[in-house]
């Protein structure tokens, strides 16, 4: 471990004083979410039908009009709950002054995280001598961003929210990304689930459902299930139902289906709010967990979407 040399660090081991710990990142994020949880809110979840609320749609940065991933999706969601704010579009202090315009005096942002890895010099140059891999050490960073909402004088023309689908139709969007990734997806009977030793989703007729567009998030939530084959992603299945592998494969595919949901346009909902109790004692057990999920989620949900792009043959979703 790396001495601390700054001078207020001396001073206070001088005056027999403990530097301050710096924040946990992975502690501070998961504390939110579960008392989000705790709470009975569902951060990937939105009142989408408020009066003022921003609509479906992952979080993008509007000047760059890239999607948020991973843990970074809910942080952004929750604060546009909490907020109220109209918009998912987010810039940092200095690219709202890019695109022209400023962040209003007062307004508070929220704080996303940038997870990356490192190699250190010295593990570099043992790997070297010892003939081996280097062995990276993940970090994590944490930077701030506003809301659009947030800002006076933005320049026209920055990345713009989706506008929503309606709720009782074939979704040609939904039905294209079903087509295009290749899934053996059986419609029928009375229960949604994905078979990973025969590799198969089942999910029962769309007019089953009371609500006919629970029938696309009930097939997104099956289709992330199905991107965790071992010829996949490759995710762990082994958990028997209450397991900790069984909780978390079950938070990756609520919100691998969200994130889905949100890029194709439809309302996210919770399928499973049965499952909360486990989810709860998981993020306790393990302050990473919700980064792990959350990152899978994404990598399912971004598998899904390329099989879309591909098949479209444009680099874009298919509208």
């Amino acid at each position: 471990m790396r001495a601390n040399n700054r001078p207020s660090a001396r001073r206070n081991i001088a005056k027999g004083v403990a530097p301050k710990p710096r924040t946990n990142l992975y502690d501070e994020v998961t504390a939110r979410i579960v008392a989000e949880l705790k709470a009975g809110r569902f951060p990937w979840v939105q009142p989408w039908g408020s009066a003022g609320a921003a609509g479906p749609g992952l979080p993008r940065n509007a000047l760059t009009g890239r999607s948020y991933s991973g843990v970074n999706v809910l942080l952004l969601w929750g604060a546009c709950i909490q907020q109220g704010h109209d918009s998912q579009s987010w810039l940092t202090f200095r690219q709202a002054l890019e695109a022209g315009g400023s962040v209003r005096k007062g307004e508070r942002g929220v704080t996303v995280v940038y997870a990356d890895r490192f190699i250190p010099k010295g593990e570099a140059e043992r790997a070297a001598r010892e003939d081996e891999d280097a062995r990276a050490v993940p970090f994590l960073k944490r930077f701030t961003v506003f809301n659009v909402a947030q800002c006076d004088g933005l320049r026209p023309g920055l990345a713009s929210d989706p506008a929503p689908l309606p709720d009782r139709e074939i979704v040609p969007v939904a039905e294209a990304l079903i087509a295009a990734c290749g899934a053996d997806f059986r419609v029928g009977g009375d229960k949604a689930y994905y078979a990973p030793s025969a590799d198969f989703v089942a999910v029962p007729p769309q007019p089953a459902f009371f609500e006919q567009i629970n029938y696309y998030r009930t097939c997104l939530h099956e289709l992330t299930h199905w991107t965790g084959h071992r010829s996949r992603l490759d995710r762990d299945f082994s958990g028997a139902f209450g397991s900790a592998p069984y909780a978390r494969e079950e938070l990756v595919a609520e919100m691998g289906s969200a994130f889905l949901c949100a890029a194709l346009g439809i309302v996210p909902t919770v399928r499973h709010a049965d499952y909360l109790a486990g989810w709860i004692d998981l993020l306790r057990e393990d302050s990473r967990a919700i980064f792990r999920a959350a990152s899978a989620a994404s990598r399912a949900a971004e598998f899904l979407l390329a099989c879309q792009r591909e098949q479209a043959g444009d680099g874009r979703v298919a509208a």
